[in-house]
């Protein structure tokens, strides 16, 4: 025991004598190898890490296996440096090989960087949801339409990629859609996974648009399997109906001068063309032929209080009582504002029939 401790202790303390050094130093090929094997320990990591490591370190092994063969003439040197640089070539190809399959298509990569990556989704979750729409892209020509109101069923669920689309309902246009907003995010949230419906408006492509489509039953199977992927859509869906409603909100402001609250149903009704472009009750009104004085009071519904009426007709016997001045709510109350009195009490009577929102809504 003691013997083999101070042998230990000898080889690392003392170390083994050299009866003789080298005059001579080694040839230029042996502090090549050494500088690229320098150069390759100094990598860092990630892809392109592992490709400077690699690439200098299967270099410096190559030099060495030239030394080995041509100064050092040992056989040993030669084998072992030329394992090593084959070791770091098969590394390299790997790399090459991996990065090869992880491209995606240059529509894809392009979506990955613009919408999916700001949200830091792994590149391998985003990967899943691209083959669920079988990485193809599909396109629209101009004035193609993509969905029917009343014929086209709802069975996917589309993201578009460049181009503009029309959203109309009987003939009304509502709001544009544009690139990285969903198509369909309306009609995909509104029913369950069990259930089948058809599209409420109309989408037509402006320009010549491209788009991805995840068929409805791939894509919940995978929003089922994957809650991580669950959790994502539900966002950017939300997201994306909310932006749609706050554009409705922003057009009726821009035609009517007020604030709507979003949470009104029915907001297409405001949108829709006035009563008196066609309405058999204001028609029916206007051949009645009857004095502001003498016709009845209108209903009016409890959501919209009036003006005070004008001064009453001269031979009016019994003129209504005023009513208390308040801020009106309808959207069409600065329109109806400006007209005559008989065509306000025919415009309110044409709108009473369908209410735009229950009373009492909460305003903005």
């Amino acid at each position: 025991m003691g013997t083999s401790t101070s042998t230990v202790g000898q080889l690392l303390w003392q170390g083994p004598v050299c009866m003789r050094w080298k005059q001579d130093l080694e040839g230029a090929v042996y502090h090549l190898a050494n500088c690229f094997l320098l150069l390759g320990f100094m990598g860092g990591s990630g892809v392109h890490g592992c490709f400077y490591l690699f690439g200098f370190l299967g270099t410096g092994c190559l030099c060495c296996v030239l030394w080995g063969w041509f100064d050092a003439c040992g056989l040993d040197v030669v084998l072992w440096s030329f394992l090593l640089a084959v070791a770091c070539l098969l590394q390299l190809a790997h790399l090459v090989y991996r990065l090869r399959v992880d491209t995606l298509p240059e529509a894809f990569d392009l979506l990955y960087k613009t919408l999916w990556l700001p949200l830091q989704v792994p590149l391998h979750t985003y990967k899943e949801i691209v083959l669920c729409c079988q990485e193809q892209v599909l396109t629209l020509a101009t004035e193609q339409t993509y969905a029917v109101e009343g014929e086209t069923p709802i069975n996917r669920l589309s993201l578009l990629l460049s181009g503009r689309v029309r959203v109309s309902q009987d003939g009304q246009f509502l709001h544009y859609i544009f690139p990285y907003q969903f198509l369909d995010s309306p009609e995909w949230e509104s029913l369950q996974p069990s259930e089948e419906g058809l599209f409420q408006v109309t989408l037509t492509a402006e320009t010549e648009c491209s788009y991805i489509s995840w068929p409805r039953k791939s894509l919940h199977h995978l929003l089922t399997k994957e809650r991580y992927t669950s959790r994502l859509f539900t966002v950017m869906l939300g997201y994306d109906i909310s932006e749609k409603l706050y554009t409705l909100n922003e057009k009726l402001f821009a035609k009517f001068g007020l604030r709507f609250d979003i949470r009104l149903p029915s907001l297409y009704h405001v949108l829709g063309p006035s009563a008196s472009d066609g309405g058999p009750e204001s028609e029916k009104g206007e051949e009645d032929g009857c004095e502001p004085a003498t016709c009845p009071a209108p209903v009016v519904p409890t959501s919209v209080q009036q003006a005070p009426p004008r001064s009453p007709h001269p031979a009016a016997t019994n003129p209504p009582a005023p009513l208390s001045q308040a801020r009106m709510s309808r959207p069409d109350s600065g329109i109806l504002a400006s007209r005559t009195p008989l065509q306000n009490s025919s415009r309110t009577a044409a709108r009473v029939q369908a209410p735009l929102a229950p009373v009492h809504t909460p305003e903005l």
